[in-house]
C-alpha cells in the first residue's frame, strides 16, 4: 500500500499494493481492497466498500452508501450522487441519514464526466460510455451512453 503525503486519508481499511495519490480525501468508514488505484483529487465519502482491482481515475467523487466490486474501471471526474432530494439542511437532530446504496458490479467501466443517481445498480460488465447521466440500473453486458441536451426555445432578443 502506498499513501501520498499529500492526501489525507482517515481509514485504516486498504488493502495491499494499493496506491493512493495526491491530493484525494478519503473518509472514515471506507474500505478499499488489494490492488486499487485511486488517483488525484478524488473524494470518497464514508460508508464505500470498494473490491480488489479497482481503478478511480482523477477528480471522480463517491458519496456514501456505495459497493464497487471487483475490477471496476470509474474515469475522471465522474460523479456518484446519494440523495435523492437534496437540500440544503444541517442534521438538526443528529439523526444518522440512510441512503440508499449504489452497486457497480464486477468489470463495469464508468465513462469520465458520468453522473450517478442514488441506489443505481449497474451490471456486470457494463459499459457506461463518458459524460452519461445513468438514472435507472443498467442491465449485464450492455452499453449505455447519452443524456443528450435538446433545443428548448430561442433567445428572443440577442444584444451584440
Amino acid at each position: 500500500m502506498k499513501i501520498h503525503k499529500l492526501s489525507d486519508v482517515k481509514t485504516n481499511k486498504i488493502g495491499k499494493g494499493t496506491i493512493i495519490w495526491q491530493y484525494c480525501v478519503i473518509m472514515k468508514g471506507v474500505k478499499i481492497g488489494k490492488n486499487c488505484n485511486i488517483c488525484s483529487h478524488s473524494f470518497l465519502e464514508k460508508d464505500i466498500e470498494i473490491g480488489d482491482r479497482v481503478t478511480i481515475k482523477n477528480g471522480s467523487k463517491l458519496f456514501s452508501s456505495m459497493k464497487i466490486e471487483d475490477d471496476v474501471f470509474i474515469g475522471p471526474n465522474v460523479t456518484f450522487t446519494n440523495n435523492r432530494y437534496p437540500r440544503s439542511i444541517r442534521n438538526k437532530n443528529k439523526k444518522i441519514l440512510k441512503f440508499p446504496q449504489t452497486v457497480i458490479c464486477k468489470g463495469a467501466s464508468v465513462g469520465g464526466g458520468s453522473t450517478i443517481l442514488p441506489g443505481i445498480k449497474i451490471g456486470k460488465k457494463a459499459i457506461i460510455g463518458a459524460g452519461s447521466i445513468i438514472t435507472k440500473d443498467v442491465k449485464a453486458g450492455s452499453i449505455i451512453y447519452g443524456e443528450q441536451a435538446k433545443h428548448k426555445r430561442d433567445i428572443k432578443k440577442i444584444n451584440k
